[in-house]
């Protein structure tokens, strides 16, 4: 119920049926909403969920698993490409907007899929993979488009691609907000020239910033007027040039926690006592050692290449503690530290929608054998990417709105509570709700504006299609 009732606040069945047909495009709400109660996507468990779900499509049809895959492979990228198209030409393209940019990968276990990789993912199980990126509006809170592309592609050379597909989407007063592994001189150019302004969080043990950092190292991370109370931290802005060819300032955001410093301290000097002690142990053996070591610790040989002793390079040592509890975020457009910051962390939302993805829709492998049932199914997930998105939206404001910590106040708690809520068939043949909604469903349903009375017309509603359904 919660999710048909988003879905029709999104207007997305009728935005679907600008593209598809009507059974496909309840078809596809359909499959969108399996993923999420089940959170996962493999059809041969489809039916399984449509049995006992309220469906989408006419009548309430159960599909089998195959023709679920029939379907799947008989969506072609113009129908994708269209929806894209529709979707986001209902934007306000005048607002000033600033965009997530974000990726992940797929691994694959199966089919002759042209996109399809093998590469060293992160996280690599041996298997190939496929590149997805995606645009999420911050303002909005609204995931806008994506694209799949080969899994050789490393994700900081894809933005430029990403940036040319806002343009001809026709998003103009927009800015990217880009995390580390987006840093390059090609991206900064691209963006520029495309005239989009840019936040990007930068590595502190990058040259230039740790340059900036030390000039400015003492001036302000004790200073109360510096206070970034909401994040715990100090900040200060400085103007510098990024590159020696650039004909404009950048504004250089610093930051310092003394948290973070401590935390970091803790972990770096735990690497540097296991490393030692691995170091002593070692005496008389003829070893090659990792860079790591050679970085921090003098390390002395014999004539014959056997290890004697390792001391601390503390010269190297001090300097990066020195730079612990340190961050930087670049923006193209004049701001103060904690505008910066504070637009940045919003980007945190987008951050929780490609794990959603992963973890609660199933999406962490494609299981299919053909390129277009691929994106298809990745079509599926953005469909259902955009009504969680949507839920948990929802259920974090109505948190905030109650000003307490409710630990059922999360999409999957969530909805496993709403998944108590069913409808019984009697001997007379007419369906009744089992019992009264509990104190904990009643709250989850306030927050998509749902009351007892909206619950009882949207369940005398169902129960008229289900008693039409079983004569």
């Amino acid at each position: 119920m919660v999710l048909s009732e988003l879905a029709r606040e999104l207007n997305l069945k009728k935005t679907l049926e600008n593209r598809f047909d009507d059974r496909d495009a309840a078809l596809i709400l359909d499959l969108a909403f399996y993923s999420i109660i089940t959170e996962g996507n493999q059809s041969q468990y489809y039916p399984d969920y449509a049995y006992n779900h309220p469906l989408m499509t006419e009548d309430m049809k159960i599909y089998s698993d195959s023709k679920i895959s029939e379907f799947l492979s008989s969506v072609d990228y113009n129908q994708i490409q269209g929806f894209l198209d529709d979707w986001n030409h209902d934007r306000d393209h005048g607002e000033r907007i600033y965009i997530s940019y974000d990726s992940t990968n797929k691994n694959c276990q199966a089919g002759n899929i042209d996109m399809v990789e093998f590469v060293h993912p992160k996280v690599d199980r041996g298997l190939p993979i496929v590149n997805i990126a995606m645009a999420y509006d911050i303002n909005n809170e609204m995931p806008l488009f994506y694209e799949e592309y080969p899994g050789s592609i490393v994700d900081v050379s894809q933005l430029r691609y990403m940036v040319e597909k806002a343009s001809g989407y026709g998003y103009r007063n927009i800015g990217f907000i880009l995390d580390r592994g987006y840093f390059s001189r090609t991206n900064i150019h691209d963006m520029d020239k495309a005239e989009y302004p840019f936040i990007i969080m930068v590595k502190g043990q990058k040259k230039l910033v740790r340059e900036i950092i030390l000039d400015c190292k003492g001036s302000f991370e004790s200073d109360r007027k510096s206070l970034i109370r909401p994040y715990r931290c100090y900040g200060k802005t400085v103007a510098r040039k990024l590159y020696p060819s650039d004909s404009k300032d950048r504004y250089f955001h610093l930051y310092y926690s003394h948290e973070k410093a401590a935390a970091e301290m803790a972990v770096f000097e735990d690497q540097i006592e296991e490393m030692q002690k691995y170091l002593d142990s070692l005496s008389g053996e003829k070893v090659t050692l990792a860079e790591k070591y050679n970085k921090y610790f003098h390390i002395e040989y014999h004539k014959d290449g056997t290890f004697v002793c390792a001391s601390e390079k503390t010269s190297v040592i001090e300097k990066e503690i020195s730079l612990f509890g340190y961050d930087c975020i670049i923006s193209s457009d004049p701001m103060t530290a904690e505008e910066a910051l504070t637009i940045y962390q919003s980007r945190d939302a987008s951050e929780k929608l490609f794990r959603g993805d992963k973890s609660y829709l199933g999406g962490a492998a494609v299981r299919v054998h053909s390129s277009k049932s691929m994106s298809a199914k990745l079509f599926v997930e953005f469909i259902a990417l955009i009504l969680r998105n949507r839920m948990y939206t929802k259920l974090k404001k109505e948190q905030e709105a109650l000003k307490k910590r409710l630990n059922y106040m999360n999409v999957p708690a969530a909805i496993r509570e709403l998944e108590k809520i069913e409808l019984m068939r009697c001997h007379q043949g007419n369906y009744i709700l089992d019992h009264a909604p509990t104190k904990t469903q009643k709250t989850i349903l306030k927050s998509f504006g749902i009351d007892a009375n909206v619950l009882k017309r949207r369940n005398r509603s169902l129960c008229e299609i289900l008693e039409h359904v079983s004569k």
